[in-house]
């Protein structure tokens, strides 16, 4: 049941769209609270090191974000890709950190190479994102700079660096057979974000209950039931998942099955809906549960890779 008491943001007047000045006060007001270069590329350089993936897995830089417009440097994006790229296998694909503040999105990325990119790049194809918004994650934040969300920009021409970043590099592979999008749902969500947005937009908010637990949000184009299904009870053995609410739904969307809503991604213009691979889904990890630790919330990010990667390959005929 959502809230229907707005919460009032201390940018901007309500009713009226941000201008130029409240952008501008808006990114004031974002200081770094977190290092991208430490906890992310030295991390992933380090991972890479280790003699398992070095003959399977190498790093690509796939550009450069440059907001020295705004006096905030530029930060050069990241990939790791099969060495060894064939034509005749599947490519998995895993995206994480499109909104940087969603914290197990990056590191479950990062533990999945760690762990367990070699024996998926032994029989597919595989290119992981772990942190596409490096500025989002250094000052934990939804947004960009350009306080434009990356996760409604997948499309071409787009507002978004990130994300055009992202689609310029996915132009030169084929069509994934799975995309796996790592996320969060945190209590910011209804303290900050939602609230942010509605400011921007010169818009009305109405908060939602957040699921106290993870949860997936499949395709509505392209549900895939059983594969979603199969990622929920494997991440169960992680994590909780996510209860309906009384209305029977999560963030506001009916429940087709436990821990699982669907979104219309290619039209809202969400990362999940940026290709056309036939199995997708995104993963709604809640970080603020006590029932949850950072290494579970990291964990869940894995299993449920893992799980849909094997579900997925066994459908296209490929022994796991």
């Amino acid at each position: 049941m959502t809230e229907s008491v707005q919460r009032i943001y201390p940018i901007g007047t309500v009713g009226t769209p941000w201008g130029a000045a409240e952008k501008a006060l808006w990114l004031s007001q974002q200081p770094v609270k977190r290092s991208y270069p430490a906890e992310v590329v030295s991390p992933l350089q380090q991972i890479l090191t280790a003699p398992a993936l070095t003959e399977c897995a190498e790093l690509q830089s796939y550009g450069t974000l440059d907001y020295s417009q705004y006096q905030l440097g530029a930060y050069p994006l990241y990939a790791v890709k099969s060495r060894q790229f064939d034509a005749a296998k599947p490519l998995l694909l895993v995206t994480g950190g499109v909104h940087g503040y969603e914290t197990s999105g990056v590191q479950g990325a990062l533990l999945f190479i760690r762990d367990h990119f070699a024996r998926y790049a032994s029989i597919a194809n595989v290119l992981v994102l772990p942190c596409i918004s490096p500025w989002g994650y250094e000052t934990i934040n939804r947004w960009n700079p350009d306080a434009v969300d990356p996760n409604r920009s997948f499309v071409a021409g787009g507002p978004s660096q990130e994300a055009n970043a992202v689609l310029a590099l996915l132009s030169q592979f084929s069509t994934p057979l799975v995309h796996i999008d790592l996320h969060e749902t945190t209590d910011s969500d209804n303290s900050e974000f939602r609230p942010a947005k509605a400011a921007r937009d010169g818009t009305v908010n109405n908060n939602w209950n957040i699921p106290d637990g993870f949860y997936l949000v499949g395709d509505t184009d392209k549900p895939q039931p059983e594969f979603q299904r199969v990622m929920i009870e494997a991440v169960s053995q992680v994590t909780h998942v996510a209860e309906a609410d009384d209305n029977g739904c999560l963030i506001g969307e009916p429940l087709q099955q436990f821990g699982v809503v669907n979104y219309a991604k290619k039209s809202l213009a969400l990362c999940g809906g940026m290709t056309d691979a036939p199995y997708v889904t995104t993963t709604e990890v809640y970080p603020d549960s006590p029932r949850a630790t950072p290494e579970q919330c990291n964990q869940a990010q894995v299993a449920v890779i893992c799980a849909g990667f094997d579900y997925a390959l066994a459908a296209a005929g490929v022994s796991v």
